[in-house]
């Protein structure tokens, strides 16, 4: 009994804090040397972050999984202190007060849990196609480009593009979109981005695909983080009226 109260306090410890942060901070400052003299670093950003430490040996990962170990040990450390301070003010008249740091905080946790999501299960793909390709995505459907257009403004120059799409499932059509510049079309967690488009020899267009699962959970976050931030800082200006 004694020893969990032990671990209890010590994770209720500003202390442990404040030092996961600069643990958490240092290890950062060092790969953000080390990563651009590292090639490996270069396909980073193209495979789930799980999949890509999996991949390579630890001499270059482990700053990564020491990091990753550090925000676990932060989130608990976050959540319990949040949970005592509720328990302990759950009395107190000023409600507001107390709540608002705690929507900080899940809105911390929620950002944090989005991240993990998206690192296990994200997928990002950049790829050419022409009028009548077709792509498969890695949930099974595929995407025929029907065509690609163009508006060219009077000297000659492309002002705007966009591309028909058309999904299939096993060869049956299910829906078709328009996707351009800032309007993605989205299907079964997957999002294909149009990025720019040439005309010679022939009309082609570089599209990205990507899923990235935590950004329901992002959104969630930061919507919470920002509700937090905005009650705190709302009564402490009336609070500062009142004393005037």
């Amino acid at each position: 009994m004694k020893i969990l109260k032990n671990i209890l306090n010590f994770f209720l410890s500003l202390r442990l804090s404040i030092w996961l942060i600069f643990v958490l901070l240092s290890l950062l400052f060092y790969g953000s040397f080390v990563m651009p003299k590292e090639k490996e670093f270069q396909t980073l950003n193209t495979i789930p972050l799980f999949q890509w430490m999996n991949e390579n040996n630890s001499g270059i990962t482990w700053w990564l999984w020491a990091a990753i170990g550090i925000l676990v040990l932060l989130t608990v450390n976050t959540l319990l202190c949040s949970i005592e301070s509720v328990i302990k003010k759950r009395v107190s008249k000023h409600w507001i007060l107390i709540i608002s740091p705690q929507l900080i905080h899940v809105g911390f946790l929620f950002i944090l849990f989005s991240h993990l999501l998206s690192s296990y299960g994200s997928f990002r793909g950049t790829a050419f196609v022409y009028e009548g390709s077709a792509l498969q995505l890695p949930n099974g459907l595929t995407v025929v480009f029907a065509a690609i257009n163009t508006d060219i403004d009077h000297s000659g120059f492309i002002k705007n593009w966009s591309a028909d799409i058309k999904y299939f499932d096993e060869r049956r059509q299910m829906t078709k979109d328009v996707i351009s510049p800032n309007n993605p079309s989205f299907q079964d967690g997957f999002g294909i981005y149009i990025k720019t488009v040439r005309l010679e020899p022939v009309p082609a267009a570089l599209i990205e695909v990507s899923r990235e699962p935590g950004a329901f959970c992002a959104l969630v976050g930061g919507v919470l983080f920002l509700a937090g931030m905005v009650t705190l800082l709302i009564f402490k200006m009336k609070k500062e009226d009142a004393r005037i």
